[in-house]
Formats: C-alpha cells, sequence, structure tokens
C-alpha cells in the first residue's frame, strides 16, 4: 500500500500462497503480502508495534477514503517535512529514525506514486484489523502467519523496533508454535530457524541480498505441496 523498507511487494510472487481463510502479520510494515494479487480478500489481521506505522494503518482502514489521499498535498525538491508518511517513502532504512527529511527526487516521485497506489487499493484494506501490539500478543489462531521481522543483525537495525531489540531464539519458539501454515522471511544471518534460500536480489551496486524461508504448513493443498517441497521443513 505504501513505500517501507524491507516489504516483500517485489518478492510476493515467490511466497506460498495462503492455504488459511486468515492471514496475520505479526510485523505488518506495509504488509506487502497480504495485499498481493487477491490475498487482501482473506481476513487479515496485522499487528505493528511502532504506533507511527500502525496510525497509519489505522488511518487507512478505519477512517481514509479515495479522494481524501489523493487531495494529499505534492512534495517538492527541496522542501521539508516531518510527517511520517512522508519520511518512509526516502527509501532509506535509517528513515524511521528521522523526525524531519529533505525532500528528494526520490522521495518526490516516490509519495506521487504511493499517493496513487493507495487511492486506488484502498477498498482492498478496508475489512482488515490493525492492532497496536507486540507480536506475540497476536491472536492465537490457526491462519496463514507470514511473518517477516526486522532482519538478525545489521539488516534490521534501522527499524524502531530494530534487530537489537528482538529475542530471536524466543521468536522462533514462538512462531514454530503457531497453528496452521507459516511462511517466515530472513537474510543470510537467520541462524535460529532451519532457513532455506527463496530468492537472490540485486541490490545498490551490484549488491546481491539472500532472501530466506522457514516454511511449514498443516493444511497444503497437493499441488503447493510439490511446488515448495524445496523448502519444506
Amino acid at each position: 500500500m505504501f513505500y517501507y523498507y524491507g516489504r516483500k511487494k517485489q518478492i510476493s510472487k515467490y511466497y506460498p500462497s495462503p492455504q488459511c481463510d486468515t492471514i496475520v502479520e505479526p510485523f505488518a510494515g506495509a504488509a506487502a503480502y497480504s495485499a498481493y494479487k487477491d490475498n487482501w480478500k482473506k481476513n487479515v489481521i496485522l499487528i505493528e508495534k511502532d504506533e507511527k506505522v500502525y496510525k497509519i494503518w489505522d488511518w487507512l482502514i478505519n477512517e481514509a477514503t479515495e479522494q481524501e489521499i489523493l487531495n494529499l498535498p505534492e512534495l517538492k525538491i527541496g522542501e521539508k517535512s516531518s510527517d511520517f508518511l512522508h519520511i518512509i517513502h526516502a527509501a532509506t532504512k535509517m528513515a524511521f529514525h528521522f523526525k524531519t527529511i529533505k525532500v528528494t527526487a526520490v522521495l518526490e516521485r516516490n509519495w506521487e506514486i504511493s499517493k496513487r497506489i493507495m487511492s486506488q487499493n484502498l477498498h482492498k484494506v478496508k475489512h482488515w484489523q490493525i492492532l497496536n501490539d507486540d507480536y506475540s500478543n497476536a491472536p492465537d489462531i490457526e491462519a496463514t502467519w507470514f511473518i517477516d521481522p526486522p532482519y538478525k543483525g545489521e539488516a534490521g537495525l534501522g527499524y524502531r523496533h530494530s534487530s537489537k531489540l528482538l529475542d530471536y531464539d524466543k521468536l522462533a519458539e514462538w512462531a514454530l508454535n503457531r497453528k496452521g501454515e507459516v511462511i517466515f522471511c530472513e537474510g543470510k544471518e537467520g541462524d535460529y530457524l532451519p532457513f532455506k534460500p527463496l530468492v537472490d536480489l540485486k541490490g545498490v551496486a551490484g549488491k546481491v541480498n539472500k532472501e530466506m524461508i522457514y516454511y511449514r504448513s498443516d493444511v497444503l493443498v497437493p499441488e503447493q505441496t510439490t511446488l515448495f517441497s524445496n523448502i519444506n521443513v
């Protein structure tokens, strides 16, 4: 729905399709997986600990109209903004720590694109739920659990609730106790579950980012069992 560092918009196609009636994202961010293709039609529950990110979702789900989004002011290069919804469009992992930001060409372009996308897709999220809470307080239900925490190590340092603050062994234990389907995202430093390679992504200056996955399901349909047999653990 909006730009967010680490979102899964470009690689959602590589993840298993949800097999449960409910999708839970306990580290919601931009919820790109839930918004992918027809996933949005499911009963979607977002959990977001960062209050500023939560407020964006609360506004989109419970208040915003398409016209209100289209009427949001344009950004001009050289201006400054303290609006968090603008700041996270700056395409930097440190955006979560900025109080104000100078509008660059990248931010101006991202904001214009995002306004259009948010307005066009707003109807998809009106039945979703958003909770401002820690992942551990997510409802204990059978669901497709799309777990995308700040990645262990340097990659997860930019968030307000960063990798430094996460107990990954505790997170792994919690994930293993979820009912239904678990799709768990990580980077190359993830070592607290038996993660397997999903896809390599080209980053800035030719850098390759390795996306890893842990996958477990009690509700797989036969064709998906075959498709993801190489990552089932």
